[in-house]
């Protein structure tokens, strides 16, 4: 007899079988498989929630083994798996066949959350198990799978009572009768299977993706902003419509107070919903860190793509993954979503630098000793610096005198913190100065701002842009244009004779590396798909190539050249 237990190792985890045998001998607990420290200490947890939950414990010696033996298991998860186990060999409660379960134990018996449950319902459906019993705090992790064939159980008493009727009726009672003591009544539902799941029991993110009720745009705009809240900067805005079509990489600088993070921080309001199956894998991933609080739990109905901006003081490990125990990273946390780092250059030279394998592989690998683990990664990265260490390189006090107080080795040494690797990943690069123009024409002329196109907008054009995207790429693994292999931009990236003399006149002396060039032309294909268009033609491949070439050098924030209107958009 087994007691499914889970613990979380990459995204997959692994599924553990709990035993337990009592035999005569002086009383006491082993545990044995490999089990670490919090593991090694539930033998106390487990021995008080059992006596203060009203059971007797047995004055045997007892062997509880972990299986598989060679991984070691370290985490709280395992203590209310360990108690079943030995209850069970005991004969105080029925074998939890075809169950897992996962609870931290307090001594008084009460269950505490754990992390992972998401990943461990879809490792526990894919192996055929039927059931989960999983503690209260978790219950909306669980439901994401299992809603129907999961208990959500405040104490060892009420998951006792839970694997009770289950043994009796097949099904869990509901959480009332838990709760309340009650005579567990509980009306059967239809059967489930792990890879079918009927219409009346499924999750809004099944793995067969059933009925989904996205949250609408205005959701999104009025959390995050909207586009019009910003006025002018009409090519900034053009950079992150085409990014976020796209999944491209975008850097914007310039001196402070231009609009470099207020923007950013409103690209959700312009992306479109996951699909089902994507939501599944962040919400999976945000489970494996630990995070039950976030905005994927607050609304189950949500599929916005994630957006995160962790601070420039984050740590490797924070923001790749890892630990004693490995835990997803802020690059995984924004798997199919945004990273965005505010004040890049002063992010450490070696995080920045451990960007790129991420952003061309879509994964990252941490190497352990007892093994490597692989997390996707697919993140679209959005930068924000300022060109100089006193941030003032682009402004003048009007008669044409900077107010950059900065040497030229001092603004090189800056710019040199992000790296000529990083930035030939990054092809949009768009210069941001301040445009206080603007806001003062806003409050002069009210209806200024019914000018400023709105999020709203935005997100319909990219929206048709990323269904021809995902028609054009069905069957493959590729998402995005920006992700595209080089033999795939060969097949659905076409360019005109005529183009491509232009294009060879545009890059002859820029300097550009094979990465670059293809970064242009994935870019040109996302811009024909902005505007419905199957052909790259010459404009899409000249606007493609006027983002890519600044960013190299941070004086490129002085060119006026950079601060053209941008086609398609009307200046004000």
């Amino acid at each position: 007899m087994y007691v499914y237990a889970y613990a979380p190792f990459g995204l997959e985890g692994i599924i553990i079988r709990v035993e337990a045998d009592i035999r005569r001998g002086i009383p006491g607990i082993d545990i044995s498989g490999l089990a670490d420290g919090a593991v090694r200490e539930a033998r106390e947890r487990v021995r008080a929630a059992i006596r203060n939950g009203g059971f007797t414990f047995p004055q045997d010696r007892i062997l509880v083994n972990l299986a598989p033996a060679g991984i070691r298991k370290d985490g709280p998860e395992l203590d209310l798996p360990i108690a079943f186990a030995i209850l069970a060999a005991a004969g105080h409660i029925p074998p939890p066949e075809g169950l897992m379960v996962l609870g931290e134990l307090e001594l008084s018996g009460m269950l505490r959350p754990v992390r992972g449950v998401v990943a461990a319902t879809a490792a526990g459906l894919a192996s055929g198990l039927r059931g989960f019993i999983v503690p209260r705090e978790n219950r909306a992790e669980a439901d994401v799978l299992a809603p129907s064939r999961s208990a959500a159980v405040a104490s060892l008493s009420e998951a006792i009572k839970a694997l009770q009727y289950w043994h009796l009726h097949g099904v869990f009672p509901n959480a009332e009768a838990l709760a309340n003591d009650e005579s567990l009544a509980f009306t059967k539902s239809a059967a489930c299977t792990p890879t079918s799941l009927r219409a009346d029991c499924r999750s809004p993110f099944s793995l067969s993706g059933g009925a989904v009720h996205p949250s609408g745009p205005e959701t999104v705009h009025n959390e995050v902003g909207d586009f019009a809240d910003v006025y002018g900067q009409d090519r900034y805005k053009r950079a992150l419509e085409i990014a976020a079509a796209g999944g491209h990489n975008v850097l914007a600088f310039g001196p402070p107070g231009g609009g470099k993070t207020l923007l950013a921080r409103r690209m959700p309001s312009i992306m479109p919903d996951l699909l089902p199956q994507e939501a599944l894998d962040v919400r999976r991933l945000y489970s494996l860190a630990g995070s039950r609080d976030g905005a994927f739990w607050q609304n189950r109905s949500s599929l916005a793509p994630p957006f995160r901006s962790p601070h420039h003081g984050a740590s490797l490990e924070g923001l790749l993954g890892g630990g004693k125990t490995v835990r997803p990273g802020e690059i995984s946390l924004a798997h199919f979503g945004v990273l965005f780092m505010d004040e890049a250059p002063e992010f450490r030279s070696s995080l920045l630098k451990a960007l790129r394998e991420p952003l061309e592989d879509g994964v990252i690998t941490i190497a352990r000793a007892e093994g490597s683990v692989k997390l996707p990664a697919e993140f679209q990265l959005v930068l924000a610096a300022n060109p100089c260490p006193c941030g003032r390189l682009g402004q003048d006090d009007g008669s044409g005198t900077s107010l950059c107080f900065c040497s030229d080795d001092e603004i090189h040494r800056h710019w040199q913190r992000l790296g000529s690797a990083l930035l030939d990943r990054i092809e949009l690069r768009v210069p941001v100065l301040p445009q206080p123009h603007s806001w003062v024409e806003a409050f002069a002329m009210p209806q200024y701002k019914d000018v400023q196109e709105k999020s709203a907008r935005i997100a319909e054009r990219v929206l048709r842009a990323i269904e021809i995207q995902r028609e054009r790429f069905r069957g493959s693994s590729c998402r995005r244009n920006a992700r595209m292999p080089p033999d795939l931009v060969e097949r659905f990236c076409a360019i005109p004779a005529l183009a491509i003399r232009e294009l060879e006149a545009g890059i002859r002396n820029a300097g550009l590396s094979n990465r670059a060039l293809q970064g242009i032309i994935k870019v040109a294909r996302t811009i024909a798909d902005l505007d419905g268009r199957t052909d790259i033609n010459s404009e899409d491949l000249t606007e493609a190539l006027a983002f890519r070439r600044s960013g190299d050098d941070p004086y490129d924030v002085l060119s006026r050249s950079n601060h053209c209107s941008v086609p398609g958009i009307p200046r004000i």
